[in-house]
């Protein structure tokens, strides 16, 4: 956690070692004394190193944290996701199985950074878990908080049926589809396409389920459609399913004709199809309303250059064949001369 700007713990625990051998409390009872007893039982203590902002984390909820966990006197973490570019979500109450350190994550913000103190009830036990872990070991933990969405919510909305979905407040389901949604592009961010996509198709069965009984309602599940239409489609590009890309960015089109996404996605999706004529009418539509970016007068760029060589084949491989077909015709010509003078 040194990137944060803060002290190393290898360095924190070199120096209370230090501290041990001139007669000073030992390291975990130093980091005691500043820290926060959350239980009230002393099982669980915290420090806020960093403070994080918005609401706690809620029960049942999905969180991407980094951490890492250190016995008393130790170096090196025995466990750590510091060195982990795109650390997976960890759902409460299934991936997270330190009971100390679910609970304490309980009482974090987005952003937080703190450090608990774990007795080994909420650790490991007396057992412990050799051999990394001793028997009856305290243990410090360094957790850096750095998302979480309320999964909760979305699991117990999608175990009722339909009928009991649409007795819901429509806001239900839009906080649900949000909540699916920014699932979905987390795993898109992290080139977990397969994953990303069923998380866009959930949202989307979700929607379509929706009965609406008047135009505001409807204007809302159409808010809520297009960008899934959007991602889908680009997730349908990344997994080289043009066709299937060009079905959602038509989709989107439907609900908006001059959206300039959905057309920017067909002009892709024609151009890994290799109609290229196609392509450029869904690229220079997209142009008109936004003359001056950089990624549609790129792509547009690309899809003429390769248009271009698209042709010179052509080209190539016909003039080829008429001088292959000339080449045989004049061959049948002196082979019939040939026969009418042998004669």
């Amino acid at each position: 956690m040194s990137g944060n700007g803060l002290i190393s713990s290898a360095q924190w625990l070199t120096d209370s070692e230090q501290r041990l051998r001139s007669g000073a409390p030992n390291a975990f009872e130093q980091l005691r004394q500043q820290m926060d007893d959350i239980l009230g039982d002393g099982g669980i203590l915290k420090e806020v190193v960093q403070a994080g902002q918005g609401p706690p984390v809620p029960e049942n909820a999905s969180v991407l944290i980094h951490y890492s966990g250190f016995l008393e006197y130790s170096d090196q973490p025995f466990e750590t996701t510091t060195h982990i570019k795109y650390p997976r979500m960890m759902k409460l109450g299934r991936d997270v199985t330190l009971a100390g350190l679910e609970l304490g994550l309980l009482t974090m913000k987005k952003g937080e950074f703190s450090r608990f103190l774990f007795q080994p009830q909420y650790a490991y036990g007396d057992m412990g878990c050799p051999p990394l872990i001793p028997a009856a070991a305290v243990v410090l933990y360094e957790v850096h908080i750095l998302d979480f969405l309320d999964s909760g919510q979305v699991d117990d909305f999608i175990t009722l049926s339909v009928e009991e979905q649409n007795t819901y407040p429509l806001s239900t389901l839009t906080e649900v589809v949000s909540t699916l949604r920014c699932f979905g592009n987390r795993c898109f961010k992290q080139s977990r396409y397969h994953h990303a996509k069923d998380r866009y198709k959930q949202a989307l069965a979700l929607l379509g389920n929706r009965e609406t009984e008047c135009d505001a309602e409807r204007e809302t599940i159409k808010r809520a459609l297009l960008p899934l239409y959007l991602n889908l489609s680009l997730t349908e590009l990344r997994l080289e399913s043009p066709r299937k890309a060009l079905k959602y960015s038509n989709k989107a089109l439907e609900m908006d004709c001059a959206n300039t996404k959905a057309l920017f996605r067909c002009g892709q999706a024609y151009l890994q199809l290799q109609e290229y004529e196609r392509a450029q009418g869904c690229l220079i539509s997209a142009q008109a309303k936004r003359p001056f970016d950089s990624d549609i007068n790129g792509l547009l760029m690309k899809v003429a250059i390769s248009y271009k060589d698209s042709l010179d084949k052509q080209k190539e491989m016909y003039s080829k064949m008429f001088k292959d077909f000339n080449g045989s015709g004049e061959m049948e010509k002196r082979g019939g001369k040939g026969g009418s003078t042998k004669a």
